[in-house]
């Protein structure tokens, strides 16, 4: 079967959703390898191999929080020149669609970015044009670059297999991926609430809170999901932009979008159309985004939300 290298993301030393679904994807293709940038531990290696990983390559350098992504796409290139993978999956997001598009001119390699399925043969699903168009595309080279969206399948694990141990992979980072140092972080505060890209519910507020997030907020607490904001909620200042969904923010792809007050722009419905249901809450009966619900209801957002918060109180 051919190699497809997956590259892993963790969250408190626990491999993220995003990479679990990466390796369902794999799974389909091939023998999927993972390649860690971190130290990994025992545990997190079992979830990997419960997963469908045949292999953990554990790679380790300061240069990856040093310097800006060039070392890690360096590596992943030494990687793949050793595993010889016919497919490399990364997971959608800023640095994975740049790590990709480096990997792909260090290796020559096709590339295919934001794809939402993945079939055995390696053709991958996207949405193009704003989301007008939806297209299937393969790469015509040895090794094709893939990124895939966030929440676009539930990880499946797979019947268990031999232990699987860690393999460290030493490389060597060249003076020239160490052009860009970070020189200071700042750490988000934590809201208790999943991230945007890997949350299976979102609920977003547009023009149409008037500013008061508080329904959306206390919605997504009710579902467990993210909050997330309209271009026109976040140029107005009453949402961060980090929490922006749309074609110049975050693309999502969860198991169930809520719109709340927002209208539904083709730069709005390029960040979200691939959810795969809709719940539309709009004053305006027109509103565009209601083309795109499985479900529209038309009134005011504030005591739609509050009313569906009260009823999953009473539920609970």
């Amino acid at each position: 079967m051919p190699t497809v290298l997956v590259l892993a993301t963790f969250a408190d030393a626990v491999p993220s959703r995003t990479t679990l679904e990466l390796l369902t994807f794999a799974g389909r293709v091939g023998e999927p390898v993972v390649v860690v940038l971190e130290e990994v531990d025992a545990p997190a290696v079992a979830i990997l191999a419960a997963h469908g990983a045949t292999r953990v390559l554990s790679v380790q350098d300061p240069a990856f929080d040093a310097y800006l992504v060039a070392p890690k796409s360096e590596a992943l290139a030494q990687v793949a020149g050793t595993v010889s993978p016919s497919l490399v999956l990364l997971t959608a997001g800023v640095e994975g669609q740049e790590i990709a598009g480096r990997l792909a001119v260090r290796l020559g390699a096709s590339l295919v970015t934001d794809a939402a399925d993945l079939d055995a043969d390696g053709t991958a699903t996207k949405s193009v044009l704003a989301g007008g168009w939806t297209t299937r595309a393969r790469g015509g080279r040895d090794v094709t670059v893939v990124t895939m969206k966030p929440s676009s399948v539930t990880p499946e694990p797979v019947e268990t297999r031999s232990p699987v141990e860690v393999e460290p992979f030493a490389v060597t980072i060249s003076d020239a991926a160490r052009g860009a140092r970070v020189t200071a972080r700042d750490l988000r505060v934590g809201s208790g609430r999943p991230g945007l890209s890997e949350a299976s519910i979102v609920v977003s507020g547009g023009r149409g809170t008037g500013g008061d997030f508080g329904p959306v907020e206390a919605l997504a607490d009710a579902l467990g999901g993210a909050v997330g904001a309209s271009r026109a909620a976040v140029d107005a200042g009453w949402y961060p932009h980090a929490y922006q969904v749309g074609q110049t923010g975050t693309t999502v792809s969860p198991q169930l979008y809520v719109a709340a007050g927002i209208s539904g722009a083709i730069q709005h419905r390029a960040g979200m159309q691939t959810s795969k249901a809709v719940l539309a809450v709009n004053s305006d009966a027109e509103a565009p985004i209601f083309a795109l619900a499985d479900l529209g209801v038309v009134g005011d957002l504030h005591a739609v939300l509050d009313g569906v918060v009260a009823g999953l109180a009473e539920r609970a």
